[in-house]
């Protein structure tokens, strides 16, 4: 992996500056709410929206919500209680009042709605993956930087508390020196339209993938010395089902499944040394651990409404990382750094472009190229 940048942080404004921070709002006393703006109204959002609100609203709450249609900016609002709707995300990047932003649109819209709101001076949490290939996703970090603006990955699984257990775990020596990991995800996903059109930026890897891969780079360590990716796409040329080996050298090894067509457990195995640990399903958002000979569980809190996808409560922890970040002013996060999100778009696009997936930052139909260093 490249040499991580320490995270910088940034000084309070004059009051009459830019948007406010918690640590902003209350120079003296306790910190203020983090308040989270929406863009888009989608499941996603919706999700979210439900996951702060189990969380006190004396830390953490949602003041305002952009979609571009204003009608279902106003029905979000209204179901899950949102003092304001905007029908563009232009007005949402001008509202003073919001801290951070939660970008929940497609794929395509990630680059431009980043960089809108990090121009504005918004904190952004980008719902993975990050933009649509490696270029994108360096003008987004490069716009945050140059703007000294917090800008996060949302990879939600690297904050709950079973993976920041097994990680616990491994970093303490528990299992011994990590040398394999397996993973699969998959879920018959084949009617949701923006997973098909390659203009969407869809298919497999894209939206299941970069869970296995962030997961092997954390817990087996060091830059990948190279990738193999095999697959088959679908009628429409996006990838369908998709497996990525990456060889870690040091006889580490990691072997990644996804699919958009066919259901898998999502159970994840670490094999090290002494041992091994195992999420035996929902890798993507875990909530048990076995490894030793026991079985440690970690409830998530229930939502006040019928969630989108499973386990979306746990949308709550990435919430506090960030507002923990933002109270010290940090630009970035040191779980889910800026490089660390380069890293993984850049062994996306490689697999996606071995296996010829269509549609921006794949291989528009093109034969696999082989194998090689990232």
């Amino acid at each position: 992996m490249e040499q991580e940048q320490r995270p910088r942080r940034v000084p309070l404004p004059h009051p009459q500056e830019g948007p406010r921070t918690p640590t902003q709002k209350a120079i003296q006393g306790t910190p203020g709410p983090t308040c989270w703006g929406i863009c888009g109204a989608r499941a996603i959002s919706h999700d979210f929206v439900l996951a702060l609100q189990t969380l006190p609203r004396s830390e953490h709450q949602v003041v305002a919500v952009a979609a571009r249609d204003l009608g279902r900016a106003r029905d979000f609002a209204r179901r899950l209680g949102v003092p304001r709707a905007y029908g563009t995300y232009e007005e949402l990047a001008r509202d003073p009042h919001v801290d951070v932003v939660y970008v929940g649109v497609v794929n395509p819209s990630h680059l431009p709605t980043g960089r809108l709101f990090l121009a504005a001076g918004r904190a952004v949490l980008m719902e993975k993956p990050m933009a649509v290939g490696a270029g994108e996703v360096a003008e987004l970090v490069a716009a945050a930087r140059e703007r000294g603006v917090f800008l996060m990955e949302g990879f939600w699984t690297r904050f709950f508390p079973a993976w920041r257990r097994l990680e616990a775990l491994v970093a303490g020596g528990a299992l011994g020196t990590p040398l394999l990991f397996r993973g699969s995800l998959g879920f018959n996903l084949g009617g949701v339209e923006r997973l098909r059109e390659p203009g969407l930026a869809g298919g497999a890897l894209l939206d299941l993938g970069g869970y296995g891969l962030q997961m092997a780079l954390a817990l087996l360590g060091g830059t990948p010395r190279a990738l193999w990716a095999h697959g088959i796409l679908h009628p429409t040329g996006v990838d369908e089902s998709v497996t990525v080996t990456v060889d870690f050298g040091g006889h580490r090894l990691a072997v990644i499944t996804c699919s958009m067509a066919a259901g898998l457990p999502g159970g994840v195995a670490l094999g090290a040394l002494r041992g091994w640990g195992e999420f035996p399903d929902n890798m993507n958002c875990p909530t048990e651990l076995l490894w030793g000979g026991r079985r440690e569980v970690f409830p998530l809190p229930p939502p006040s409404e019928p969630l989108n996808f499973p386990h979306s409560t746990g949308l709550r922890f990435e919430a506090q990382h960030v507002r923990e970040c933002l109270l010290q002013g940090l630009t970035e996060s040191p779980v889910m750094p800026l490089a660390e999100s380069e890293l993984i778009a850049r062994l996306l696009d490689q697999a996606r472009e071995q296996v010829g997936a269509a549609g921006p930052g794949g291989g528009s139909g093109a034969e696999p190229t082989p194998g090689g260093d990232p």
